[in-house]
């Protein structure tokens, strides 16, 4: 197996992209090739004193940067990093090299844009989309996270069967809960899309368990919540947001004086584990769902602990066939409608 990262792509980039490659080929032994600037990234490494062995390195230094437009990349930066390791996704590539997932914290809209430009979407997907894990102490997958904010109730069934083999391969989850995030829970709130869609839901054969209010979230409604990118990214940033006020909010109330600080020593490992949840590097990165081939986007701001994260969960989407049961999942569901 061999992942294939953007050493060139992020706030961090290459530093901690190169280091998070160095501790997830220690950690899995797995064939990593970083795509950037050669001397960049051998000088990020001997910055640290760390070695690049076992890794490849593909070389070009040309960057996607985060005001490109995204529509034009391809294009213009063909010979980018974020482009390159796209194209050593495809079987006869000229780069020697075949990858089975990317990786990049590159540019989400450029991502977004050129993996379904190079790797393309799945036979009968209407639109791919990022995924992402919300931070808490269950597992719930949002999609779309924000490269979808115009959808149509089609797209909203197709990520609610994305997302409902996505939880069953990597979390084990037998029979997922599906969510509609809607501003009521009564089966004709929303706009007429939404309608829609729970009406669609509803006739299929997912765990559908009907519209989620936004208040719900963090109380574990469903396994899986769908809605469009626009609604999705103000509700994972607010989410996000609020997690740091609380933690922020409780360090400044146990630090206000002796008598909290003793209290706060009784409630250390739990406040631990509370901010461990809202810990972006514990979560990796947010898969693109609908293509071809496993594509990950990690956070533009990931440390070298969130890239490791990140690659592994490249590789367990590799491992458990996440894209092939994709595939199948929605051919099922075609032949299913077809015949009603």
């Amino acid at each position: 197996m061999r992942i294939i990262i953007d050493a060139m792509g992020g706030d961090n980039a290459p530093s901690e992209i190169v280091k998070g490659a160095i501790r997830a080929r220690a950690e899995q032994k797995v064939d990593l090739t970083l795509v950037g600037d050669r001397r960049q990234i051998y000088s990020a490494a001997a910055h640290e004193d760390l070695s690049l062995s076992g890794i490849d390195i593909i070389h070009t230094e040309t960057v996607v940067l985060p005001d490109d437009n995204p529509i034009s990349v391809l294009k213009n930066k063909s010979d980018a990093s974020m482009c390159i390791g796209l194209k050593m996704l495809l079987p006869d590539n000229e780069y020697g090299v075949v990858g089975d997932a990317f990786l990049s914290a590159g540019s989400t809209g450029a991502l977004h844009a050129c993996s379904t430009l190079i790797v393309h979407k799945l036979p009968g997907v209407r639109r791919s989309g990022i995924a992402t894990i919300l931070p808490f102490s269950h597992p719930l997958f949002l999609m779309d996270a924000g490269a979808n904010p115009k959808i149509t109730e089609e797209y909203l069934v197709q990520w609610a069967i994305m997302g409902s083999i996505y939880m069953k391969k990597i979390f084990g989850i037998e029979n997922p809960r599906v969510g509609l995030l809607n501003n009521g829970t009564e089966e004709g709130k929303g706009t007429d899309i939404l309608v829609a869609a729970h009406r669609l839901l509803r006739a299929s054969n997912l765990n559908f368990v009907g519209n989620i209010e936004s208040r719900e979230i963090p109380f574990n409604p469903c396994d899986v919540l769908v809605c469009d990118g626009f609604t999705g990214n103000i509700a994972l940033k607010l989410i996000e947001g609020m997690g740091r006020f609380m933690l922020d909010t409780m360090r400044n109330i146990y630090s206000a004086n002796a008598r909290s600080g003793i209290s706060f020593l009784l409630i250390k490992r739990e406040f631990e584990k509370f901010k461990k949840n809202f810990d972006a590097s514990e979560h990796g990165g947010a898969p693109l769902l609908g293509l071809s081939r496993p594509v990950i986007k990690a956070h533009g701001n990931s440390d070298a602990k969130a890239i490791a994260s990140a690659i592994r969960q490249a590789v367990s989407c590799v491992q458990t066939g996440i894209t092939d049961a994709i595939s199948e999942g929605l051919a099922d569901y075609a032949r299913e409608v077809s015949k009603s």
